[in-house]
């Protein structure tokens, strides 16, 4: 909304505070910089911090001339329910965009569900050739990229009690088809941070995912870019892993979790067998 007449010039300050207190980290901030740097007088500034203080918005430390104001919990609070209220999909698309554009492939975001990798989003890749990557269709995940991802960056037993749960079919003849080698490309999956299916789900068609993260290092879903085999040799698919991986920890920090580098090594690698 643009239209300055329903904009409310106090609680414009008050946002304008809470951004200062932001910028100023865990040191927090003076009331009389705050007042200076928004404009405001010492008095009036104090009015607007000790009624955000009172709602849990803001909190203070120290006392006096010393006192400084950060933010406060009640802003963690609101920040989750943002974030639960926001889905996956909606935050990765315009990133997914962005991806597409910079490489030239589709590219998609997956959850996990019920043991399956679902599709919710995609963006596909300029020019002629399209995939069959139907949203909401499921995959398997011993053979897809993003299931294979999402099996990798859960705890180990999980992950091979949920492929005996589901199967692990072969889909080509490339698809890995015994828990032994699952469980090792599960090991090269969590040491390289990313996901490869080549031609393990269709003949012809290789994929590369990684896993996006959310508040506390938890699985939340993955992305995945996708061409043709002739397109992407194994031996040129770094290239690619490395912008990959780059815009799933955008999503990552969207959610408020950590990076791949920081979300995988939570994440100790195992060659745990059922």
């Amino acid at each position: 909304m643009t239209d300055e007449r329903y904009r409310v010039q106090s609680l414009g300050r008050a946002l304008d505070l809470l951004e200062r207190i932001a910028d100023s980290g865990q040191a927090g901030a003076r009331l009389t910089d705050l007042a200076r740097d928004i404009g405001l007088s010492k008095p009036a500034a104090y009015a607007i911090l000790a009624t955000l203080r009172a709602r849990g918005v803001v909190t203070d430390i120290g006392e006096g001339m010393t006192r400084r104001y950060r933010l406060g919990l009640s802003l963690l609070r609101l920040g989750d329910l943002a974030v639960a209220n926001t889905g996956l999909a909606d935050i990765a698309l315009p990133v997914l965009r962005d991806l597409t554009h910079e490489i030239g492939m589709t590219s998609r975001v997956a959850m996990m569900d019920d043991g399956f990798a679902v599709v919710i989003g995609r963006v596909d890749a300029p020019g002629a050739i399209r995939f069959d990557a139907a949203l909401g269709r499921r995959e398997q995940p011993h053979c897809s990229g993003v299931g294979k991802v999402l099996l990798a960056a859960m705890p180990r037993s999980n992950a091979l009690q949920l492929l005996e749960r589901v199967g692990y079919p072969a889909r080509t003849p490339k698809s890995l088809t015994s828990i032994a080698a699952l469980s090792d490309d599960l090991d090269r999956i969590a040491g390289r941070h990313y996901a490869i299916d080549d031609e393990e789900d269709h003949e012809g068609i290789i994929c590369v995912a990684a896993a996006v993260f959310g508040r506390g290092g938890q699985t939340l879903g993955a992305i995945s870019v996708t061409t043709l085999k002739q397109l992407l040799p194994l031996e040129s698919v770094a290239s690619i892993a490395d912008p990959l991986v780059r815009h799933a920890d955008l999503i990552s920090r969207a959610l408020g979790g950590p990076s791949a580098q920081e979300a995988w090594a939570l994440r100790p690698m195992t060659d745990a067998r059922l």
